[in-house]
């Protein structure tokens, strides 16, 4: 059954800084080719991630590929910092991150044929719909940028029915020729979605409104099935 249209592609090169929207990208056993491939390990924090919850500022640096994807080696990593200056992965993005972070990191780069699972998600793909998100603006009384929420994908939908991404819980979705998601389970917010993603302010009662409207959920995830090519504008269908 034909649900949709896919009407965005986000990927995320640089786990916590801010994604980069693209027309195409390959589908990986582990998500969206590169996504979140790239970390930094919050050496206070033996084994863990510096991300936007501990260092809101995060959100405010965009990382993007320049080049075709290889499954050799990514393409180069393109850093834009808030203050407008272009950069490269690298030791002066490092020191960059410790001195505003005040936290001592360390980089992380993981291989295209495979992301460690936590490095992205605790699934794959993360993916919400448009009648979702114009329903959340309307009980939450504003505007709320869907990159707060950090989405794979964005799906709008044939039917404007907000929400009903939640009862395909158990079900595949295919998009394109090949690609097959199978819906896991709700997405559940935490503070990062507070964070504004152009200036890094926090605005607590968006996620208040979440926890007393949605009991703290907003997306869902999905678990890749099959693999393959997706493109903007990729039919979605619901799978018997």
């Amino acid at each position: 059954m034909l649900i949709g249209h896919i009407k965005k592609i986000i990927r995320h090169p640089v786990k916590s800084f801010g994604g980069e929207s693209v027309p195409k990208t390959n589908v990986m056993e582990y998500g969206l080719y590169g996504d979140r491939s790239h970390v930094f390990l919050d050496e206070t924090r033996p084994g863990k991630f510096l991300t936007i919850t501990q260092f809101p500022g995060m959100v405010r640096y965009k990382a993007r590929f320049v080049g075709e994807e290889s499954m050799d080696e990514y393409p180069y990593v393109e850093i834009t910092t808030p203050e407008g200056k272009t950069t490269a992965w690298g030791d002066d993005l490092l020191r960059e991150i410790e001195n505003k972070s005040k936290r001592k990191v360390s980089l992380r780069k993981y291989a295209p044929s495979l992301v460690p699972p936590g490095a992205i998600e605790e699934e794959h793909i993360q993916l919400v719909t448009d009648a979702s998100m114009k329903k959340l603006k309307e009980i939450w009384g504003q505007e709320a940028d869907d990159r707060r929420f950090r989405p794979n994908l964005f799906i709008s939908l044939a039917e404007k029915t907000p929400f009903i991404e939640e009862t395909w819980f158990g079900k595949r979705i295919k998009i394109g020729r090949d690609v097959e998601f199978e819906i896991i389970r709700h997405c559940e917010r935490c503070m990062i979605v507070t964070v504004n993603p152009d200036n890094a302010e926090i605005n607590a009662p968006l996620l208040k409104t979440i926890v007393k409207e949605r009991n703290n959920r907003f997306g869902v995830y999905a678990s890749v099935i099959k693999t393959g090519e997706i493109r903007v504008d990729d039919k979605v269908y619901l799978l018997d």
